[in-house]
């Protein structure tokens, strides 16, 4: 009965030992520069990324957008405080909501599509083949997966919180109508600095790295055939959405758990 109890946990922590170790493989792949012998495999990757993902993150942060700017409208009216609107896209768009909705998406979409195209591979015996012909199919496959996130998902990640800025501005000034445009502006730069963006971008590529850590793990390391692969893809979906709320909790603590940064009283 016991050793029931104690072996769910035990597997845990053995995955999240093998999950580090496969991480500390591919960052040493990176920073010793081995990645740049397939430097063409990790461009065609990260086009694949900003073709297949970037439309569907931007529309998502477009929408929870709208959705932070109504909330906040109807919120500051409710209290008397109409003008302030502002507070809530500052901070709700910039701190919590972009980050969380890039990690969604990210570990919905780019994650488990890892999983699965790696683990066809790997139950096809293509990654054998690969090391066969004296490729190192860690570096080919996972490391320049990385290094395209690394190289794509920045820019992807401040055009989705421009993307919410914008849909909140609609919602605020132009829908909703409680405070003039300018006025809107003066209360949103106000509750909101460089190196909060600089934080916020923090938080999303902690995330995005995570996410394609384990989307790598999970698809290299896969067996069992087709359904070893689609259990192999549920995993990844479970921790990753897990580790996202970790990552994003983790650093809003760091970040603005002390310091909130926020212009209010003397």
């Amino acid at each position: 009965m016991g050793t029931g109890w104690l072996s769910v946990p035990q597997d845990w922590i053995a995955s999240f030992g093998d999950i580090a170790k496969f991480a500390a493989r591919l960052f040493r792949d990176i920073f010793t520069l081995r990645v740049f012998r397939f430097f063409g495999e990790a461009l065609r990757q990260a086009g694949i990324l900003i073709l297949g993902s970037a439309l569907v993150i931007w529309g998502l942060a477009f929408i929870l957008g709208l959705q932070c700017g109504i909330e906040g409208a109807y919120f500051n009216r409710s209290v008397g405080a109409p003008a302030y609107a502002g507070v809530f896209s500052a901070w709700c768009d910039l701190r919590e909501i972009m980050p969380y909705a890039f990690g969604y998406m990210m570990s919905a979409k780019v994650g488990t599509g890892l999983v699965a195209e790696i683990g066809a591979m790997r139950i096809s015996d293509e990654i054998d083949a690969l090391e066969v012909m004296g490729i190192n199919s860690l570096v080919y496959l996972c490391a320049t997966r990385l290094l395209a996130a690394w190289m794509v998902l920045p820019f992807m990640y401040i055009a989705a919180v421009g993307a919410g800025f914008f849909a909140s501005y609609l919602a605020v000034v132009q829908q909703i109508g409680e405070v003039s445009s300018g006025g809107f502006f003066l209360i949103f730069w106000m509750f909101q600095n460089p190196p909060d963006l600089f934080y916020s971008l923090i938080k999303g590529m902690a995330m995005a790295t995570v996410i394609v850590i384990v989307g790598c793990y999970y698809g290299y390391t896969a067996g069992g055939g087709p359904v070893g692969v689609g259990t192999a893809t549920a995993k990844s979906m479970v921790l990753n959405t897990v580790m996202v709320h970790l990552v994003g909790m983790v650093g809003t603590q760091i970040f603005w758990g002390s310091n909130p940064r926020a212009p209010i009283g003397g």
